[in-house]
This record gives structure tokens, sequence and C-alpha cells, in this order.
């Protein structure tokens, strides 16, 4: 499975530098470390308010008496071009484990020609490519006065391997075969769905040879900034993916939270999950992050004023949510543990 246009776009926004490649092979090896309970947290996007939203969810979880570990997977730097929030998330973020998402990696270590290093598809319009390298240079500004950080985020790994209650799940920030790949895209994951998509037959055959290479029961992303989720039985069991979309923006229209995935060795939905799946008893929830929306708001108004490059692209989102619906990000066969999109705003 690897979705990649017959030509290739060498342009900044839209190249994917070698760098970022790898082979889904190089998730089987020994986990990094092992965890009771994990939230893996993708696309913070600076968002100092969601961390703050995430440590609280830790800290009460752990009142309660369950361990859990946090694992952020990449972009959590975006908008944070003031030196307090660029500080703050960046020393919060790097006492937990972490890897690079496509924002770290070119901020701390410039790719030539790779520009904000998304590798954004052919669908996305030209004009959002563009603001996101204005956004990016931005970002670079800023970090280069904190060459210490730059240091320790050039460091972190492209992705990982961890183990929840025994089982092997994938880290990654984009996809099994790159930091920057779309293949776990909602419209990628659900066959036929767009055009070039790929068909059922090559999905399960894609995914097939990635598991059977990767040796994992799951992967955890983001990166597309929109979630997705796709449960499939496979020659070789019944796997997942799981794309928690951004955890410091809205996701669905009409709500103001994040989202992170919980992997839990615990084989029960937590009450708060969006969508959950149990497999080889191991609990993968949908949380959100139910963040002060109103400061957040008003810290990213500071930092990016109405005409501005970040503005343009993700006021109307970060104020009223994208225009995707959480039916957008399931597989037609989940029926969701929330109905009310309202109710779990």
């Amino acid at each position: 499975m690897n979705n990649a246009a017959a030509t290739v776009d060498e342009r900044p926004g839209r190249n994917c530098p070698l760098a970022y490649r790898y082979s889904p092979a190089v998730f089987n090896c020994e986990p990094v470390f092992e965890a009771e309970t994990l939230y893996v947290v993708g696309g913070l996007y600076g968002n100092v308010e969601a961390l703050q939203a995430v440590l609280d969810m830790q800290r009460f979880e752990q009142e309660q008496g369950r361990e859990v570990k946090l694992f952020f997977n990449g972009d959590f730097n975006w908008f944070d071009i003031d030196a307090e929030s660029f500080d703050g998330i960046n020393r919060a973020v790097l006492d937990h484990a972490a890897i690079q998402g496509n924002v770290e990696a070119e901020i701390a270590a410039p790719h030539p020609g790779a520009g904000c290093g998304c590798a954004y598809p052919h669908e996305v319009p030209d004009a959002v490519v563009l603001r996101s390298n204005m956004i990016l240079r931005h970002l670079a500004a800023r970090a280069a006065s904190r060459p210490d950080l730059l240091r320790r985020l050039a460091a972190l790994p492209l992705q990982a391997t961890v183990a929840v209650g025994g089982q092997r799940i994938g880290i990654v920030h984009g996809d099994a075969h790159s930091l920057s790949g779309w293949d776990f895209a909602a419209e990628r994951l659900r066959p036929g769905h767009s055009p070039g998509s790929a068909h059922a037959g090559e999905l399960e055959a894609g995914l097939a040879k990635v598991f059977r290479q990767a040796n994992v029961l799951a992967f955890c992303s983001s990166h597309t900034c929109e979630p997705a989720a796709l449960d499939i039985e496979l020659a070789c069991g019944r796997r997942l993916i799981m794309n928690n979309g951004a955890a410091g923006m809205p996701n669905f229209q009409q709500t103001t939270y994040g989202l992170l995935t919980r992997i839990s060795a615990h084989p029960q939905p937590h009450p708060d999950s969006l969508y959950s799946f149990c497999l080889n008893g191991v609990c993968f929830d949908t949380l959100p992050i139910r963040y002060d929306a109103a400061a957040w708001t008003r810290r990213f108004l500071h930092n990016w004023p109405e005409g501005s490059a970040a503005h343009t692209s993700y006021f109307k989102r970060i104020t009223q949510g994208p225009e995707f619906d959480i039916r957008q990000a399931l597989p037609a066969s989940l029926a969701l543990r929330h109905t009310d999109q309202g109710a779990a705003s």
C-alpha cells in the first residue's frame, strides 16, 4: 500500500524528501518501552491549552490508579511562534516520548526544497501549500533562537515501536512508509471513496504486506489533520490503523476539541471515548481533548492576526471545526459510541 502519484511533484510543500522514507520492516524491532496505558498525541500544532488539557487528562487517570505514558507523534509545533509558547511546548513534550513530524524535521534540519515538508497530495490547492510554507518559515525564524531545543528535536526518531498489554504498536507521524506519507488518510482507508483511491482488494493486499513486514498489531498516526480509523481482517489476523487527526485543533464540524488515541491494557472502552476498538485484549479509544478554546483563540490571534497565512488557512477551523463529519473517519461497519456530535462537543 503506497498510493504515490505516477509523477513526482518536486515543489516545496509537495515533495517528500528521501530522508523521510523507510521500510515497514523498521517496526519489526524490540519495543522502546512497555506501557499499561498510552496516550498517542499527534498534531498538537503549538496549542498550549491543548497540551495542558492532555497533561490534566493524564493526571486524572493517574489519580485513579492507572499509569499513563504520553507519546507525541509529531507536529507538536506549528502556530507557536512566540517565545513563551515555543519554549513551553517543546520543553514539556521533550520530557516524554516523541518522534519528529515534518514540522520538527524542517525547523531542526531543513531538507532543501522541502518547504513545510507536508508532501501535500495533488488535491490540496496550491494556495494552501504556499501558506503552509510561509507558516513554516515564520516558525523556523523563532526556532533559530533556541539551538538547544533544535538539537533535541533533530535527535528524535522518525518512528517507533512500543508495547501495550504485550501487543506491539507502530507509532508514526505519516504512514508505514514515510514521515509525511498520506496512506493513512481517511479517504485512502475507505476503498473507492474518492478518485484514485485504492479499491478493496488493493487496500487489503497493500495492508497485508505492510503488517506482515512491520509485525505490529496496529499503527497510530496523525499528519493528515483528519482523523481516520480502520480495523481489517487480514491473513495475519485482525489489524488496526488509528489516525487521531489533530490534538490541537477541532476535527469535526461545529466542535471545539482536539483528539488523541488512548491505548490501554484494560480491555474496556474509556467512558469518554468517541469510538473504540478492542483487539487481543487491548482497547484503542479516540478521546476528545477539551481544551480552553477561548484562551487558545486569543493566543492564536495574538500570533496570527487576520490576513496572516495561518489565519487564512486555519481560523475558521479553529473556531467552527472543519467540514468533516465523525462518520467520515470510520469504517462503515463501526457503530458509533456517540452518535450525537453536539452532545460530545
